[in-house]
């Protein structure tokens, strides 16, 4: 059953280069982005001569036990964790994808969506290409196998020439690690280091969605990798391409909202940083006489120290999440009323009871959730319940590598603010505006954002009919 009709990223990855554990630091990388995906993940290796892989539906401390990963003993690692859209979750679309090409073993792994995949799929299979996947990024691994270009980097370079759309991307061959990102900058990777200790031959280089990953290893955040280039990391060193002209900049601004954790630093912004800025200029936007300010936890956390913060109002923690859900519970039989969202979240009525409550979300895409803690607020005896969300209504569907509903399950696509907050049973509801966002994430600053979300005025050509044969697998 689900609990929440929020956005979801499709996926994380981690890079290891030159590590006589590379194994392990890839499994605890993944661990740290496990937020980003909890389908299904992988890790493949190598000792330098031969690729070995393992990948399994679940999460990452339950697939890679002391046993497989002793038999994943490798130099060179990458790893991926995935989150599936609906009726996508299979361990065929697991990743990496690993393939024998006429340049030696790869393997890859993805973050985004391209969103030409289904006429370029169409047109490989229509060449005598067999797919094994309905992942996007089978189609890249066909782009590269089939590639003239004689040489491995060459080959890539010339394949992501040909896609569109949004990837940062790791790939590993027998003694190379490679590391992308789109034109546009869509999607997040960073570059750090691990220093070479006493009897270390050199320095290890990792990448990762998030710069949370490399805390957990004891990496050092160096740079992201930037938008259009090509890392390649071997034995000679590292050494750094640009395979095409970058556009407007495009990174996902829904990145500093929602996906990455707060103790990350996402295109070059602390994420803390950003969602304390969006609470604050919330406050100033859409204050309301209130006795506290409570935050929906986990993403609403910053947003809701930031409007307790400016507004004066004492920040409490009213809703208490549990973050021991498994995959499987039983349901009584009796039906519970919002039994999905009580699985997940219980309110502190002793906070709550006679309480004027500012309630602070990252956002509302369905608006069914938000209706449900609402009445759950109420229920813990609040007097008045003023829902605030920390970015604009989200109007229209992501292409880039979200799983967001379609425009026609978007509430805000279809009802006014007032009828938001009619539905979800508010006493009154205000969004951060456009403006505020950009201002609270730095807009301008290190990047410029992606806010098609919210306006639907895209950055690339959307064809919706050439997107939806292949669904993305990241």
């Amino acid at each position: 059953m689900p609990t929440s009709d929020k956005f979801r990223d499709e996926c994380g990855v981690v890079a290891i280069h030159a590590h006589p554990e590379a194994e392990k630091l890839a499994y605890l990388g993944l661990h740290a982005l496990q937020h980003r995906g909890q389908e299904s993940a992988g890790i493949v290796t190598s000792d330098g001569e031969h690729l070995r892989q393992h990948k399994a539906m679940g999460l990452v401390a339950d697939i890679f036990g002391g046993q497989v990963l002793a038999s994943l003993r490798g130099i060179l690692a990458i790893g991926h964790t995935r989150y599936s859209t609906a009726g996508d979750s299979a361990l065929l679309n697991a990743q990496p994808i690993m393939v024998q090409s006429n340049k030696g073993a790869i393997a890859i792994a993805h973050n985004g969506n391209l969103v030409n995949a289904g006429a370029i799929r169409a047109k490989l299979e229509g060449q005598g290409s067999i797919f094994q996947t309905n992942s996007d990024t089978e189609v890249l691994v066909h782009l590269i196998a089939l590639s003239r270009e004689e040489t491995l980097p060459d080959a890539i370079a010339d394949s992501l020439r040909r896609v569109e759309g949004a990837f940062s991307l790791v790939m590993i061959s027998r003694d190379r690690i490679f590391a992308a990102r789109d034109p546009r900058g869509f999607r997040p990777l960073a570059m750090g280091r691990i220093p070479a200790t006493t009897g270390e031959k050199k320095d290890t280089v990792v990448f990762a969605s998030e710069t949370c990953a490399f805390d957990l290893i004891g990496a050092v955040y160096e740079r992201d990798v930037k938008p259009g280039e090509l890392v390649i990391v071997g034995p000679e060193g590292i050494s750094s391409r640009f395979y095409a002209p970058s556009p407007a900049l495009s990174s996902c601004i829904f990145e500093q909202v929602y996906f990455s954790r707060p103790d990350s630093v996402i295109f070059g912004r602390s994420v803390d940083l950003s969602r304390d800025n969006m609470g604050r200029q919330l406050a100033r936007e859409a204050p309301v006489d209130a006795d506290i300010v409570v935050p929906v936890p986990d993403s609403g956390n910053t947003a809701a120290i930031g409007y307790a913060a400016e507004s004066g109002i004492p920040f409490r923690l009213g809703l208490i999440r549990n973050h021991y859900i498994g995959r499987t519970f039983i349901e009584p039989e009796q039906s519970v009323r919002d039994f999905g969202v009580k699985l997940k979240l219980n309110a502190v009525h002793s906070l709550l009871d006679g309480k004027r409550v500012i309630l602070v979300d990252d956002s509302i895409v369905r608006g069914t959730t938000s209706r449900k803690i609402v009445r759950m607020i109420r229920h813990a005896g609040a007097s008045q319940v003023h829902m605030r969300i920390s970015c604009p209504p989200t109007i229209a569907p992501c292409y880039y590598g979200v799983d967001t509903p379609s425009r026609r399950e978007l509430i805000a696509a279809n009802k006014s603010i007032e009828e938001i907050r009619q539905f979800i049973g508010a006493d009154s509801l205000a969004y951060l505006s456009l403006e505020g966002l950009k201002k609270a994430c730095g807009d301008g600053e290190s990047t410029t954002y992606c806010s098609a979300c919210y306006t639907g005025k895209y950055p690339t050509k959307i064809d919706v009919e050439e997107i939806l044969p292949v669904t993305a697998a990241r």
